[in-house]
Parts: structure tokens; sequence; C-alpha cells
């Protein structure tokens, strides 16, 4: 059996054998039941896939520079 504590805020960590064997991971959903003297805990959601390529993830506060920008018109002297 697995103990866990519980924290001041009401916190309880899973452990890491029963994290995995679930697939609970950061983001995950679960119900807690109470069950006549005891509780109940299921998954009801796994967390959101996150993309492999990571594009998005990101935000920058700068503007988008245009597809069609040409980085070497801008290299080139202006009396040319």
């Amino acid at each position: 059996m697995n103990a866990a504590t519980i924290t001041s805020k009401g916190q309880v960590t899973i452990p890491q054998e029963i994290r995995r064997r679930l697939g609970i991971r950061a983001g995950s959903r679960v119900e807690i039941l109470v069950v006549e003297d005891h509780v109940e805990m299921r998954v009801v959601a796994p967390p959101a896939k996150v993309s492999g390529s990571g594009f998005g993830l990101l935000k920058s506060p700068r503007t988008a520079v245009p597809a069609d920008f040409d980085v070497a018109s801008r290299l080139r002297p202006e009396h040319c």
C-alpha cells in the first residue's frame, strides 16, 4: 500500500508508481468520490497533448515579420 501525507493546504502527492501506471501527469483531471468510509479517485481526462514541434508555445512581444521580408535588401547600401 502507498501512503501519502496531506499538506496544510489539503494537498496530497500521488506516488510516482501510481502516476505512471494510470498515466497521470501535470494537467490531468481527476474525479474524487466519497464512498461510504473511504475516498476513491478516478482519472477523468488526461492532460492536453503538447505538439512535438513546440511551435506556438512561446509568445513574443515583437510584431511578426512578413513572410516575404527580404533581409538582404536591408544590408545593401542605399546609394547602389
